[in-house]
């Protein structure tokens, strides 16, 4: 088993799931993978299935009934995690927004113990956006600033879904108190770890547009966030 764990959710992403994993499992250094399955009408999870009996003790399956929300697929995944051995749990998307190559640098960001957190970032120098329409960069940018402002974390992406956390950050966070299950998960989680005091170091990263499959973002994802992040700064 390896130290380090890399928590993919699905919803539909037949047309990704055989790429993604072959191209974590192709890295350099070694990575165990937990994919947490909505209950994906396309076979997405039957697919990991069949891919197990290849990857044996490297790749695992979580299914879940129904599509349940990003962050409740997290929890879930990081409180599997927790009941192993697993130093190192990262967060990734299926659809190659998130490089995977950078995988082991985030992991080494954590395991050198420069950070407790690391965030690969699009928007510190050297990283980047592929594709986006100006709108969407200009709504996720402006997004980022409120964040810090309202928070007062120094984390220029905030709202970004490639992480990697070292086990006794999530050992520290109440899971079960998490509130939001969308693009606010993520900044729920940073603002977590920052309120107990964890280093949190941002990697840059070239984030492209997904060429397969469909975006799973929507008006109520992002009104979630910007309401979320009163409500969780202030309290109600």
């Amino acid at each position: 088993m390896s130290t380090s764990l890399v928590i993919i959710p699905t919803y539909n992403e037949i047309e990704n799931i055989d790429s993604i994993i072959g191209a974590v499992f192709s890295l350099p250094v070694k990575f165990d993978i937990l994919i947490v399955d909505d209950g994906s009408p396309d076979g997405t999870g039957d697919q990991v299935e069949v891919l197990i009996k290849r990857f044996p003790e490297r790749l695992f399956l979580m299914k879940r009934q129904q599509k349940s929300g990003l962050g409740t697929a997290y929890i879930a995944g990081f409180k599997w995690a927790l009941n192993r051995d697993y130093q190192y749990i990262l967060e990734m998307d299926a659809d190659f927004s998130h490089p995977p190559e950078k995988l082991v640098e985030l992991m080494q960001t954590c395991a050198s113990e420069e950070a407790d957190v690391a965030v690969g970032s699009r928007y510190i120098p050297g990283g980047g956006v592929v594709n986006w329409p100006f709108v969407r960069l200009l709504l996720s940018k402006s997004a980022s600033v409120y964040v810090q402002l309202v928070t007062g974390m120094r984390v220029k992406d905030p709202t970004a879904g490639f992480v990697c956390y070292s086990r006794k950050v999530l050992e520290r966070i109440d899971l079960d108190k998490i509130r939001f299950v969308g693009y606010a998960f993520q900044i729920e989680m940073k603002y977590n770890a920052f309120k107990l005091g964890f280093r949190i170091k941002e990697i840059p990263i070239t984030f492209p547009d997904r060429v397969k499959g469909k975006s799973k973002m929507n008006i109520l994802i992002i009104r979630e966030a910007l309401l979320g992040v009163f409500k969780m700064r202030f309290g109600y």
